[in-house]
């Protein structure tokens, strides 16, 4: 039941199953990377504007609220990875859950949305707290297993980079139409909102109408153009008796690896860094730089460029350097360029804003560090992957659904302690109050003193966690020669155990 019902084991092992993925699955599979992508844009993105600029909750206490929920993620995202590990069902170990999981995070994104802004601080705390547990886990369901048929749908070195490729290339795509939208047709000045097009309130409720339903097509169009495989799938472990104590140890003992330590520590770190830039960038662009609506618009536009490009780029890069040494080489430029115009100009060495070559400077050195961040992401999902088969060979159980469930967990810390210290940051900072509960501060309004110590605080911030992300990466110790090994050790050991059955 949810198994590889067709072929033996050994077969599995050794590789005999295809490992070329038809275009259409590629696609099907990529485009559910669309609702991760949406529900990420939003929070990483807006959240931060929405409530604290607009709704007019505390900065902080937005952050705390997101923080509160990554709690309950540290505990639901290990359990739900092992829990489909080890699910048995006629449909196989991981849609069950991404089917389960369409409505509530449908429903539960619209209303985060659309907030009763009559509500005190306290009550809009609690409002935002629970809508982002309820969101958080319920995309756990979607995203843990959704992910971790990545290593179950190819053992190939080189195929998993180009199947994670597709859906990295959706999930950016994806969300950043969503921002193109805000900012190009949604998030406009009216009569009724005032000149500030941030604080058009129709814009956020038609935002959330659209970001539902895109989210809803993403899980179902991935769940269903993918349900052709689960025969082709792996099959559960053996029934066993669970008890809690054993699937902490089998969850401990699986993750204990030094290559998963290596990117798990490295990846808290970018994580973080990512966060704290995604949360202040619709604060940095328009305040720090002066950008107008109209040239954030150009701005998210340029996204689509650095996801393909990175499409592009990054399977060849794998083939030609392997995945740490490529990994390690996108994540160095990418990290190291995002904080340097901001250095340059508490440095005095950037054109001032208003200047007409700030902008095209600018909008290119973020489209290039872009296409290198989207790339490192892309080899880090495809590194993870191959921690399966060493995985398998310690332990002998299948534990893509754990490995995937780190990556979801590591990827929504982004909004949980970057979006907590981007708060903080615009705390230091020391921002002026809004005059009004709806109505957004605008640059002219800010001291030039206080947008000096947002840099100030931000780009340091920023170098010292990708610094040690990328020391963290380093200690990763798997490439193609060993995992190449590890299939041909797995397929050995198959065959071994099917000589004995049959004896």
């Amino acid at each position: 039941m949810g198994g590889s019902t067709g072929s033996p084991d050994a077969a599995v092992a050794s590789g005999a199953v295809s490992d070329r993925i038809g275009m259409w699955t590629k696609l099907a599979y990529g485009f559910g990377s669309v609702a991760y992508g949406v529900k990420n844009n939003g929070f990483d993105y807006f959240l931060l504007t929405f409530y604290g600029l607009v709704v007019g909750l505390d900065e902080r206490l937005v952050g705390l609220a997101i923080l509160i929920a990554l709690v309950f993620d540290a505990i639901s995202d290990p359990l739900v990875g092992y829990i489909s590990d080890n699910f048995r069902s006629r449909w196989g170990r991981r849609h069950p859950f991404m089917y389960a999981s369409v409505l509530p995070v449908t429903l539960s994104y619209f209303l985060l949305w659309n907030p009763p802004y009559d509500w005190s601080q306290t009550g809009l705390f609690w409002y935002l707290t629970v809508l982002a547990v309820i969101i958080r886990t319920f995309i756990t369901f979607y995203e843990t297993p959704s992910t971790a048929l990545a290593p179950e749908m190819t053992q190939d070195y080189d195929e998993r980079t180009t199947l994670l490729g597709y859906r990295y290339f959706f999930g950016w795509t994806g969300g950043n139409a969503l921002a193109v939208l805000m900012w190009g047709v949604l998030l406009v000045a009216s009569p009724e909102f005032g000149p500030d097009p941030r604080a058009n309130l129709d814009g956020w409720r038609a935002y959330g109408i659209i970001a539902s339903g895109l989210i809803m097509l993403g899980i179902l169009v991935s769940a269903l153009g993918t349900h052709h495989m689960i025969p082709t799938l792996r099959a559960p472990p053996p029934k066993r008796s669970l008890t809690l104590p054993r699937v902490f140890a089998e969850i401990w003992e699986t993750l204990a690896n030094r290559s998963f330590a290596a990117l798990f520590i490295g990846a808290l770190f970018s994580a973080v860094a990512g966060g704290v830039s995604a949360a202040l960038a619709f604060v940095i662009l328009p305040l720090f730089w002066g950008f107008d609506g109209g040239q954030i618009f150009i701005w998210t536009l340029f996204v689509f460029v650095s996801a393909a490009a990175a499409f592009g780029i990054t399977p060849f890069a794998a083939k030609r350097l392997g995945k740490k040494r490529a990994a390690i080489t996108f994540g160095f430029l990418g990290f190291w360029v995002a904080p340097l115009p901001i250095l340059l100009r508490l440095a005095g060495l950037m054109p001032e804003n208003g200047d007409p070559i700030l902008f095209p400077i600018l909008l290119v050195v973020n489209t290039i560090d872009l296409t290198f961040i989207i790339a490192f992401s892309i080899l880090y999902s495809s590194m993870i992957a191959d921690l399966v088969e060493q995985s398998e060979l310690k332990t002998t159980r299948r534990s893509e659904g754990l490995f995937s469930a780190a990556v979801t967990f590591i990827r929504k810390s982004v909004q949980g302690f970057g979006v907590l210290g981007a708060g903080f940051i615009i705390w230091l900072a020391d921002f002026p109050e809004s005059d009004s509960k709806l109505k957004p501060i605008s640059a002219d309004q800010i001291p030039p003193e206080a947008l000096w110590r947002l840099g100030a605080y931000y780009a340091p911030t920023l170098l010292i966690l990708w610094t040690a992300m990328i020391i963290a990466v380093s200690f990763y110790r798997i490439d193609r020669g060993t995992h190449e090994n590890n299939l041909r050790s797995l397929a050995k050991g198959a065959g071994a155990q099917t000589d004995n059955q049959k004896g």
